[in-house]
């Protein structure tokens, strides 16, 4: 889990932050424009699968352990529409449903959605429809947070790309530490007593309910965000997600039996798997006394490589390789290197989460094939304890093969080792 993301001075929590029950209320912000995805409807309106991005966020919220009070807040004019289509769904769920209008920003979008919380509710979520394939793990992660903690929580993906600061007529100023920044997702969670007193004391217009709670003197802590909850915003990313929906869709017909898509066409989900390729590379470590971890091996009497974990470059290429196939990110975005859980952490810990995480996404692991580029260690007289162990915990075919680079390049001069890997992914079912 990150550090606490505090994006205040740390100060008691008042009394009115204290409060915890086991009512809960999300608030889908879904009144904005969304210009820059280039459609005539509003962002939250626009169609994706079967629905629109509303119905998929709503969805996900629907999918939470406990079923939350739901507010949707739309644009005035879609608010008898919206409440027409909502309302057998929430039904369906046992959850209550209020359809209220945005205001002229998302700070007023969301304090009308909290001005009509019954006070029973105690703790609140706000959510943009725009994140909608935010899973509801998510959802019930940062409800546990906020429980436990009693305090902000938000969902947050470390920055794996560099990160500039940039004049305003282009120039490069300086490189920027991202050491310590994470991009922020939503749903937000709170106490409703700490949001509550945030938007009754606001002054100022804030980006997110994270910086307004923060303003008032409270602290905000992040937890780890998902690679599903990114922003539909260009329309780039709305491909993106017609993808994914599209994928869910057919892995979903094939658990419940069916076979061909509804115009009679043979489902893609059954008959394409997926294919992800992944490569690392680790130079060798300073110091000689660093242990050598490869294809989940140690191997005694050699150099180690250098990195924030074990350096194992075969292992972090498969997982590298799955999540490219599953549409899950990489490796720098899923196992940042600011990510404590994972220092010194060996290439089985990386497959064995690695593989949850693509199975929690619907497939599992077919066949994965690896190879390792360097000049040592001798693979031959251990690949086939290499290729049991990996079998073991992909639950699927490993194979390891190993090259050299003739003499050429970094691996050719003996300073590090690379590894190429290809994972093949089928929907589970």
């Amino acid at each position: 889990m990150h550090p606490p993301f505090v994006v205040s001075a740390a100060v008691p929590v008042p009394e009115y932050a204290r409060t915890v029950s086991s009512a809960i209320a999300v608030i889908v912000v879904a009144a904005g424009s969304g210009t820059r995805l280039g459609h005539v409807e509003p962002k939250a309106f626009v169609p994706l699968g079967s629905g629109t991005v509303l119905s998929v966020a709503v969805d996900s919220v629907l999918g939470m352990r406990e079923t939350p009070h739901l507010v949707l807040v739309v644009p005035g004019e879609r608010i008898e529409s919206t409440r027409a289509r909502f309302a057998p769904i929430a039904a369906a769920s046992t959850a209550a449903l209020d359809v209220v209008s945005g205001g002229a920003t998302r700070q007023e979008s969301v304090a009308n959605g909290l001005a009509v919380l019954p006070a029973g509710v105690d703790v609140v979520l706000v959510h943009d429809a725009a994140r909608a394939l935010a899973p509801g793990l998510l959802f019930d992660e940062v409800v546990g947070a906020v429980r436990a903690r009693r305090r902000g929580i938000v969902p947050a993906l470390d920055v794996v790309d560099t990160v500039k600061r940039v004049s305003d007529d282009g120039r490069v100023l300086e490189t920027v530490d991202r050491s310590s920044l994470r991009a922020v997702q939503t749903p937000q969670g709170f106490p409703r007593a700490s949001l509550d007193h945030a938007y009754a004391t606001a002054h100022g217009e804030f980006t997110d309910d994270a910086a307004l709670v923060a303003s008032t003197g409270l602290v905000v802590d992040a937890v780890p965000g998902d690679v599903r909850a990114f922003k539909i915003t260009v329309p780039a990313d709305l491909h993106r997600a017609e993808q994914l929906v599209a994928e869910a869709a057919g892995r979903a017909a094939v658990d419940a039996g069916g076979s061909a898509a509804p115009d009679g066409a043979p489902s893609p989900a059954r008959l394409w798997p997926r294919v992800g390729t992944g490569s690392d590379v680790h130079a060798f470590a300073d110091d000689p006394s660093t242990p050598l971890w490869l294809a989940g091996l140690e191997w005694p009497g050699e150099r180690g490589l250098s990195g924030h974990s074990d350096g194992d470059a075969a292992a972090h290429a498969i997982c590298d390789a799955m999540l490219a196939a599953a549409g899950l990110g990489d490796v720098g975005q899923v196992f940042g290197t600011a990510d404590a859980r994972f220092a010194g952490a060996h290439g089985e810990v990386f497959l064995a989460e690695t593989r949850r995480l693509v199975e929690a996404a619907g497939w599992r692991v077919g066949n994965v094939s690896v190879q390792i580029v360097g000049n040592r260690p001798k693979l031959a007289p251990r690949r086939v304890e290499a290729e049991a162990l990996m079998s073991r915990v992909l639950d699927a075919p490993v194979s390891v093969a190993a090259t050299t680079s003739d003499g050429l390049g970094f691996t050719g001069r003996g300073e590090g080792v690379a590894a190429i890997a290809t994972a093949m992914l089928v929907p589970r079912g």
